[in-house]
């Protein structure tokens, strides 16, 4: 598909999806390395993680307690953090983001976020209801679009490593409109909303999405999921990605990032998005959180 073309998805119905991104082997090595994760978030051993019956941060864990995804990919204490490094910077992920973001350079992109989406732990089905990343549900209609208004600066997407995912629901087109009526009045876990869509992927897909698109996630206990969810941002997007970002607490480790296994290019790359997510921390302080629940 030309990259042009991804654009023009992209902004038309708020998330474009990717065939086969990843081959079968770069799949594979990234779900072993998901797999071993997993292994180590469900046993204690990982912290850092999203617990079942909350959606948004802070998340806490304790014994007992089951899992829908794990944060902090990237943290250097993480075993195989080499491998989810090698990937977050790679060109495939990185070619494809820049192109959405505007035909960027190198040297304007932002180090974000990369964590995993895993199947509930405890074996129960788990839903987030609907909502838009950094716009909370209470938001008027002139708050919304002003909002939605202001360029997005930033690529997000869900990397499948499993086949028939089928966890994340969107609205298309509603990145760029206030909610109807009928949105508003729907329950918050509507499981029917008007016009919506399954977003289906198999190991190796990946759909990049505005974040501020309606959307929600629906977790199947008996279906294994384990996907890669990242983000990308725009130097451009300043105190705007800044809240989106720092809430989930990265600033705890990421000077202690360790791009030596990275390739010449990719390390020059990666030192200049940490460069720059690390200036955005120093500027912004104190963000709080986008959503609450």
């Amino acid at each position: 598909m030309p990259t042009s073309t991804l654009r023009s998805q992209l902004e038309k119905d708020g998330f474009v999806v990717l065939r086969s991104l990843l081959n079968a082997e770069q799949a594979q090595q990234l779900r072993d390395a998901a797999e071993r994760t997993t292994q180590l978030a469900t046993s204690g051993s990982w912290p850092h993680v999203r617990t079942v019956g909350k959606q948004f941060p802070p998340w806490t864990w304790s014994p007992g307690v089951g899992i829908w995804g794990v944060q902090h990919l990237l943290n250097p204490s993480l075993p195989d953090s080499q491998i989810f490094t090698a990937s977050y910077f790679s060109d495939e992920i990185l070619d494809v983001a820049k192109d959405l973001l505007g035909s960027c350079s190198d040297d304007e992109l932002v180090m974000e976020l990369y964590n995993l989406l895993v199947r509930p732990s405890d074996g129960a089905d788990f839903e987030l209801r609907w909502h838009r990343d950094d716009i909370p549900a209470s938001a008027s209609a002139e708050e919304e679009l002003e909002r939605l208004n202001e360029p997005a600066w930033h690529a997000q997407w869900n990397l499948a490593l499993c086949d028939g995912d089928e966890s994340l629901i969107v609205v298309p087109g509603s990145h760029a409109r206030a909610r109807t009526e009928e949105e508003r009045a729907a329950d918050p876990f509507e499981s029917n909303m008007p016009n919506q869509l399954v977003v289906r992927l198999d190991a190796g897909d990946v759909v990049f999405y505005n974040n501020n698109i309606l959307h929600r996630g629906r977790y199947d206990g008996n279906r294994e999921r384990l996907s890669l969810h990242g983000s990308v941002g725009h130097v451009a997007g300043g105190r705007l990605r800044a809240r989106n970002v720092l809430q989930h607490g990265v600033g705890s480790w990421v000077d202690n990032c360790d791009f030596s296994s990275l390739d010449e290019k990719q390390r020059t790359r990666a030192e200049g998005m940490r460069a720059r997510l690390v200036k955005l921390g120093r500027e912004s302080g104190d963000v709080g959180y986008s959503l609450t629940g």
